[in-house]
């Protein structure tokens, strides 16, 4: 039986995380590939340091690259001798990473912060990869940019998914070993430039590989007992899933629910794999599976809050309607600036949507400004129950002075004025 195991960052945020993380792994006798994000909080700090390389700040990149090193090198001195091997590979890697800043930029963002980012994979898979074969955990470290391939759309870059099972089949061969520890997040073009997968793309590409080498199973290990139906640090009453179809997984993560990416599920159930949600608190619990099963809807409504949230409402200059040509003129643009769209709707003269409150806002909404009136509030947040009683309406929206809202007919949406979330 082949299987895939995904550890997100908290798991691997210190020594003890790396610690513990090989113990669930040694208890699996199975072939397994191991998909591992970066440690902690890293893909924070890289985006703060890709910040500072791109505005040409000598002083905060050397700030930020200090504190990274120091981070990691304290993790490492937990785990290795201080006379061990692991010690002098994991130098290079920060001298490649301060090589790489000492380029100068391209120009081009996009590409800037796949190099850079890409880093915290490296580094935090090479500590555990090491680690696990320093206490007899004997496994092989992959380089996930020679398995898979995609396009060059740096920061959300599409898969060449042909071309990745052919070399994820010739790289897992399960010939002479059994154990595989890679990158999540991350790709690479056919001229091996590097790529990201979008944001918290490791579970897709523990999806991408589960689905290129049809594994039994995928499991995604993270810091809450399972899927639950909502955040408990900001709904207490969250309840645990124990089974939700993949139909009903896939809605959830596209209106938000971050306990799964949103395009973690199709690879998956394109060939009937099922997903395990688990602890790596405490692996007893059982967790939440996600599979085919005959009931499509959860049994309860699942609440999903989505914070600093901007709300943009888009009018013709002209006061002509909204019809496609402004529309298919309006997506363009979003699509030229990748910023997504979490809600949409138009009226005959207004079109407004609900996007995260991310760098590339000013200046799309620049850019929509050349032919277009644009308003928006900001401060906002977006709150989406999914399967909807009367009951779980008035409980999230109770007090809250509401922008917009949309209803179908087993969705509910709000815009909200940001306000504390307080519930009796």
């Amino acid at each position: 039986m082949l299987q895939v195991f995904k550890f997100g960052g908290a798991s691997v945020k210190d020594a003890a995380g790396v610690k513990n993380v090989c113990r669930i792994i040694s208890r699996n006798n199975n072939n397994m590939v191991v998909v591992i994000s970066a440690m902690g909080k890293t893909t924070n700090a890289m985006e703060d340091l890709v910040e500072a390389y791109f505005e040409l700040d000598e002083l905060a990149v050397k700030k930020l690259y200090d504190s990274i090193y120091e981070y990691h090198n304290q993790i490492v001195s937990e785990l290795f001798e201080v006379d061990h091997s692991f010690n002098e590979k994991f130098d290079e890697l920060f001298k490649s990473l301060w090589k790489r800043l000492q380029v100068h930029s391209s120009g081009d963002y996009d590409y800037e912060y796949d190099q850079i980012v890409s880093y915290g994979e490296m580094l935090s898979t090479q500590i555990v990869s090491n680690y696990a074969n320093n206490i007899s955990l004997l496994n092989e470290w992959v380089d996930v940019r020679d398995v898979i391939k995609t396009d060059e759309n740096y920061r959300d870059a599409v898969i060449n998914w042909g071309l990745s099972a052919q070399l994820g089949h010739k790289t897992f061969s399960f010939k002479n070993q059994s154990l595989y520890i890679t990158q999540g997040f991350l790709g690479s073009t056919i001229n091996n430039q590097t790529t990201t997968l979008g944001r918290e793309g490791s579970d897709y590409s523990g999806a991408i590989i589960a689905h290129i080498l049809e594994a039994e199973h995928l499991t995604i290990w993270k810091d809450v007992p399972g899927v639950l139906n909502a955040d408990p640090r900001w709904y207490p009453s969250a309840q645990k899933l124990k089974e939700i179809s993949y139909p009903e997984a896939i809605e959830l993560a596209f209106y938000g629910a971050q306990v799964i990416h949103p395009k973690t599920l199709k690879p998956l159930q394109n060939k009937g794999i099922p997903l395990y949600v688990k602890s790596f608190i405490d692996e007893s619990i059982e967790g939440t599976v996600i599979r085919s099963v005959e009931h499509q809807r959860t049994e309860v409504p699942v609440y999903i809050l989505k914070k600093d949230q901007l709300f943009i409402t888009i009018s013709p200059k002209d006061f002509s309607f909204i019809l496609e040509g402004n529309l298919r003129d309006i997506f363009s643009i979003f699509t030229e600036h990748k910023v997504k769209i979490n809600l949409m709707q138009n009226s005959a003269l207004n079109f407004s949507v609900c996007v995260n409150n991310i760098r590339q806002v000013n200046v799309l909404i620049d850019a929509l400004k050349v032919n277009y009136t644009v308003r928006y509030n900001e401060d906002v947040e977006l709150v989406t129950v999914r399967n909807y009683t009367t009951e779980s309406i008035e409980e999230i929206t109770s007090g809250k002075e509401i922008v917009d809202s949309q209803l179908s007919r087993n969705t509910a949406r709000y815009v909200i004025k940001k306000s504390d979330w307080v519930f009796n």
